[in-house]
């Protein structure tokens, strides 16, 4: 019998004062996702595979593997993430709230040895959802 190393997921909750229609364009629309995450030739198309791309770093190649998992209009997004030999899973959960929608995001499947890229995560998703607020305010 052979037991599955326990694995982390971050999640961080933010609540945005815009709607979930408008909230779900900036998660799914490809040029919008670009200004608040990464470039990408992302489709809201569950099966879709896609890549996330920034520039390379020493140790990085810059690309982001991905494929959708599920799509839930205005309601729920799923994808893999894989980057350098990790695997995990995104999860965008919306809820419409007084002030506007409740985001849910959980980025999960890090394993024990991977501290660093869960401190990595959690630095990178906090400045991701803060760029988000920004592009949210400039959409009509």
């Amino acid at each position: 019998m052979s037991e599955t190393p326990e694995t982390r997921t971050l999640v961080i909750e933010r609540d945005f004062a815009h709607s979930p229609a408008k909230l779900w364009r900036a998660l799914t629309e490809s040029p919008l996702l670009a200004q608040w995450l990464l470039n990408n030739d992302f489709t809201p198309e569950v099966g879709h595979t896609f890549q996330f791309r920034s520039e390379p770093v020493q140790g990085w190649n810059g690309i982001i593997d991905c494929k959708v998992l599920l799509v839930d209009p205005i309601t729920q997004l799923s994808y893999t993430w894989g980057s350098m030999g990790m695997s995990s899973v995104v999860l965008f959960i919306l809820t419409p709230s007084t002030a506007g929608t409740h985001l849910r995001m959980e980025h999960s499947g890090f394993g024990p040895n991977q501290d660093a890229a869960y401190k990595g995560a959690t630095y990178g998703w906090q400045n991701f959802l803060g760029k988000l607020e920004i592009t949210l305010g400039g959409l009509d």
